[in-house]
């Protein structure tokens, strides 16, 4: 049977007594059947109301920014997680017979197609909502602040025209910061120049290499120091 309308009470109790023996939807790690629940649910449920759906809400609302990488089909709907049957006979000798269990029944006491539209209507309007606030949310961008040394051929290299030439280069995602001649030994001083770069557009590797192509003014560079921010 599966999860059903999770924006209701009713729906909200099945997954709680779901939850009652487990951290989360299947298995024993997050993964997309707790990420296709958690997105059909537009709000925390409540804590007093509902303590272990409140609890793994809480709990997977920690793993949001990872919810691409988590294992399992996405593609899958919400639908197909669950008990496989809610209802519960209470008196045996009143069990229906195979006919009778072959019928629809409506577990949350509602026989008005027209109800049960609305609900699917209102359901879909707040997850559109959702998906849309979630669009708009800004994505992290991933920075590292970065030491370079930059080591000169000899004590005559112009370190002045050494270091305007690093400075010289410029690409999307990276800022040169303060920077330091630093004695190396027989009057030899090398740049030591920090620098923030966006992760995801700038190779720190292609950069050492073309600031290498200085060959007038550069022996060689070394990462001192590197720190994500």
């Amino acid at each position: 049977m599966g999860f059903t309308d999770l924006l209701s009470d009713a729906g909200l109790a099945v997954l709680n007594s779901w939850l009652t023996t487990r951290s989360y939807i299947t298995g024993y790690a997050p993964s997309q059947a707790d990420v296709a629940v958690f997105k059909a649910i537009t709000s925390a449920p409540e804590a007093a109301k509902y303590p272990n759906a409140a609890r793994w809400y809480k709990h997977i609302a920690s793993f949001e920014d990872e919810f691409p990488t988590l294992p399992g089909d996405a593609s899958k709907p919400y639908t197909v997680y669950g008990p496989e049957e809610v209802a519960v006979t209470l008196n045996p000798a009143k069990a229906p017979d195979a006919a009778e269990e072959e019928e629809d029944v409506d577990l949350f006491g509602s026989d008005d197609e027209e109800e049960d539209a609305e609900a699917v209507r209102v359901r879909e309007e707040r997850l559109a909502a959702y998906r849309e606030k979630k669009a708009a949310k800004p994505k992290t961008i991933a920075k590292s602040v970065v030491t370079l040394d930059v080591k000169p051929w000899d004590d005559e290299t112009d370190m002045a025209a050494l270091e305007a030439a690093v400075r010289g280069i410029e690409k999307d995602g990276l800022v040169w910061g303060a920077s330091k001649l630093v004695p190396v030994g027989f009057g030899i001083k090398k740049l030591q120049i920090t620098l923030v770069v966006e992760d995801e557009k700038v190779s720190l590797s292609d950069l050492e290499e073309e600031i290498q192509g200085f060959e007038d003014y550069v022996q060689s560079t070394d990462v001192a120091a590197m720190q994500k921010l």
